[in-house]
């Protein structure tokens, strides 16, 4: 894809994903204009002043639960990159109705947006608590992808509009992470860290790695898919270790709406899944399923799951270590939890 003609826009493109995904994209892939779009004044602010006024870059303050400010922002966009969500699983419980009106709701306002506006492209960011959901974070998300997919049916011949997802696991020093929370409590020397339950396991993705996957993704997509990249999976516990190695561990119960483990493709998913050499896609069961199918990849086994604790791709504690060099801390509360 030549993206020196592309208009990108970025919801919530002031969050960790964002302001990796710009940075990303103005030194490697040159787009033509890159819009971020976000509800934080202060937020752009920092942000404009962190990339020097690069001319490519524009700032539009708006929330994507308001239909009438995103058809304004999507107005001559080629591609939409959907990262704006409430991501917190804590807040998301407490603030249900805010979590469905803005995961749920602002993802229905970007599809009728671009379809309107004949958006070439437009690609969700996901979550792995998407998958067979048990809180009410993953429940929308979960939602998010189904509308996502089946939006593809409103198009209609007269436009050309695909969307399709990503579903990632946990990114490593996003904002909020157990990361932040590990690497604040040992600059401020708390040796005490809490653990929810030290069997549990996740998948583990650089923010990096995620806006890399991404882009291939766009360039990839023929709609209607999800993708989901082939991960290493690590313990809550290793992870302590790599951030403090004489760290104490204090079990402090799962957290309401947490699981042990994650998982990226159920049983049930696996009839509609192919693998490649380093992702996967799952293509949709759909009736409109019309639009092509992405060459190459094999048809994974009957039965097959893609769990974090049956992952037969493990990050040892060295290799930790190596990402989490340069990982930035950021102030959360000691009390948060783990993942």
């Amino acid at each position: 894809m030549d993206w020196s003609k592309k208009t990108v826009l970025l919801t919530g493109g002031t969050g960790s994903f964002g302001r990796t995904f710009t940075a990303v994209m103005l030194k490697k892939y040159n787009p033509k204009r890159l819009r971020i779009f976000s509800r934080d004044e202060l937020k752009q602010y920092n942000m404009r002043q962190a990339f020097g006024d690069d001319s490519r870059l524009s700032f539009l303050i708006g929330d994507i639960r308001d239909s009438t400010r995103l058809y304004r922002a999507v107005d001559g966009v080629d591609i939409i990159v959907h990262a704006a969500a409430l991501k917190q699983v804590p807040v998301c419980e407490y603030n249900p109705f805010e979590a469905v009106q803005t995961n749920v709701v602002g993802a229905e306002n970007v599809i009728n947006a671009a379809i309107d506006h004949n958006v070439e492209k437009v690609i969700a960011i996901g979550s792995d608590k998407a998958v067979n959901p048990v809180n009410l974070y993953g429940a929308t998300k979960m939602c998010m992808e189904k509308i996502f997919i089946a939006a593809n049916s409103y198009v209609g011949a007269a436009r050309q509009t695909r969307l399709s997802c990503v579903r990632c696991g946990n990114v490593i020093a996003s904002r909020g992470s157990v990361v932040s929370l590990f690497l604040d409590l040992k600059r401020r020397g708390i040796k005490e860290f809490p653990i929810t339950d030290k069997r549990m396991t996740r998948f583990w993705i650089t923010l990096e790695q995620e806006v890399e996957f991404v882009v291939k993704c766009i360039d990839l997509m023929k709609g209607g898919e999800v993708f989901i990249p082939r991960v290493p999976s690590m313990k809550i516990t290793d992870l302590a270790m790599a951030v403090d190695p004489s760290c104490r561990f204090k079990e402090v119960g799962i957290r309401p709406g947490e699981k042990i483990n994650e998982t990226l493709v159920t049983e049930e998913e696996a009839r509609r899944t192919k693998e490649f050499k380093d992702f996967f896609i799952i293509e949709p069961d759909n009736p409109f399923w019309e639009l092509g199918r992405i060459e190459g990849g094999n048809p994974v086994a009957e039965g097959f799951r893609y769990t974090s604790n049956e992952n037969p791709e493990w990050l040892m504690k060295k290799d930790m270590e190596r990402l989490l060099k340069g990982a930035v801390s950021e102030s959360v509360p000691v009390n948060q939890g783990a993942l």
